[in-house]
């Protein structure tokens, strides 16, 4: 089992900057994969970014590319999302995802991927 705990969520100005932690606990060393989902009101939830924890390789929703950086720190067992330049449309819950192995698939983008989920974290950006 890994337990997910985010923090970093709040109220910011639509331009301003936040960043988002996860730590992941448990049997961390077995993950393969985490990402960062969102969900807005009335809306389904929809996948942000990912970061594979061997190698780095990221990926991201068109909508926060050049504004969003996802990292990991390995020693930490933590993910970050960097979320700059921040618009009012992107206000939603957050939640942070990982996998563990193995993985067919290199880059996870599907909630179904995902095996295990952070509380959520509330991010509202005012216009």
């Amino acid at each position: 089992q890994v337990q997910l705990i985010e923090s970093g969520g709040g109220l910011v100005q639509a331009g301003g900057s936040l960043r988002l932690s996860c730590a992941a606990s448990g049997r961390a060393f077995g993950i393969y994969a985490m990402g960062w989902f969102r969900q807005a009101p009335g809306k389904e939830r929809e996948f942000v970014a990912t970061v594979v924890w061997s190698g780095g390789n990221t990926d991201y929703t068109d909508s926060v590319k050049g504004r969003f950086t996802i990292s990991r720190d390995n020693a930490k067992n933590t993910v970050y999302l960097q979320m700059n330049s921040l618009k009012p449309e992107d206000t939603a819950v957050y939640y942070c995802a990982a996998r563990s192995w193995p993985s067919t698939t290199t880059i996870l983008t599907g909630a179904a991927q995902y095996h295990y989920w952070g509380q959520g974290t509330q991010v509202t950006v005012s216009s």
